[in-house]
Order: structure tokens, then sequence, then C-alpha cells
């Protein structure tokens, strides 16, 4: 005679091994869910780096220099792009290509204005503008995803 059992209930070992795996493929997604949309980001702020270069470009077909921001302090980003995109707007070739910019309508700032304009990068922080005398052309600085300036991940018109 055999003696032979049905086992019809999994095991313990058996239950941690298919939760291990679970845990393991959701990992896995959300690492790989994450990645890609810093990646759209990222091409987000190159578009976004492209049409301030172009407006910044018309700007200076016009008026034969562009707008100088000698001032490299991150704390005053805002005070740079509100500068910036103050003078792009009253030059009319670099106003028709900021009205390609996605969302750019005048968002208030801190004293209830409402006629100021932040461009912001794709993570909501605004960029930060640099042109001194010795510079070839403008730099434009995104925070990047820890929406902290002066940081590693930095992202800098220049790099990319």
């Amino acid at each position: 005679m055999t003696n032979a059992r049905r086992h019809f209930g999994l095991s313990l070992i058996e239950m941690l091994v298919v939760v291990a795996i679970v845990v393991l493929v959701a990992s896995l997604a959300v690492t790989l869910t994450l990645r890609m949309t810093n990646q759209a980001k990222e091409r987000e702020l190159s578009s976004i780096f492209a049409l301030l270069k172009t407006a910044l470009q018309d700007y200076y077909e016009e008026t034969g220099a562009f707008p100088v921001q000698p001032e490299l302090d991150f704390a005053n980003a805002d005070a740079h792009m509100e500068r910036l995109y103050e003078r792009l707007m009253a030059e009319p070739a670099s106003r028709r290509v900021l009205t390609h910019l996605a969302g750019l309508p005048a968002k208030s700032d801190r004293s209830g204005r409402d006629d100021v304009a932040r461009i912001r990068d794709p993570w909501g922080t605004v960029l930060d503008y640099r042109y001194g005398p010795d510079d070839d052309f403008p730099e434009l600085l995104s925070a990047g995803p820890d929406r902290q300036f002066g940081t590693e991940d930095d992202i800098s018109s220049r790099t990319g």
C-alpha cells in the first residue's frame, strides 16, 4: 500500500517565495516608472531650454546684446527669471517664441502680483538665468529632481 497524501495547501516557505517574487517585480516596476518619468521630464526641460535659447537669440538679434545678469546667487533665481522674462517679452520676436512655452501664463508671486511670470522646470522649480560680460551665450539652470540649486543633479543648458 502506498502512503500517498495529497497536499491541498501551501507551506509557509512557498508563500514566502511567492511574496518575495511579487515584491521584486513591484520594485522593478516602480524603479522603471520613476526612471522613465525623470527621462520624460529631462526631455521636456531640453525643449524649454531650446525655446528659451531661441527667444534669447531673437532678443540678441533685435537689441545687439543679451540681458546681463552678473549676479550668481541661486537664492535670487526668481528675480533673475522675472527680469529675463520681462526683457524677452519687451521684444516682439522673443515674445512670439515665449508663447510656445507650456503653462507660461502669469503666476502670482508671494506679494500677490499677477503680472509676474515664472518659467519653471518640469519639477516645478523656477529656472535660473546667468549671463555676464565674459560669457558667449547665457546659461539657463534647472535645480533638477531634488529641487535644490547647487547640488549634483542640477541641469545646465550648456551641458544638455
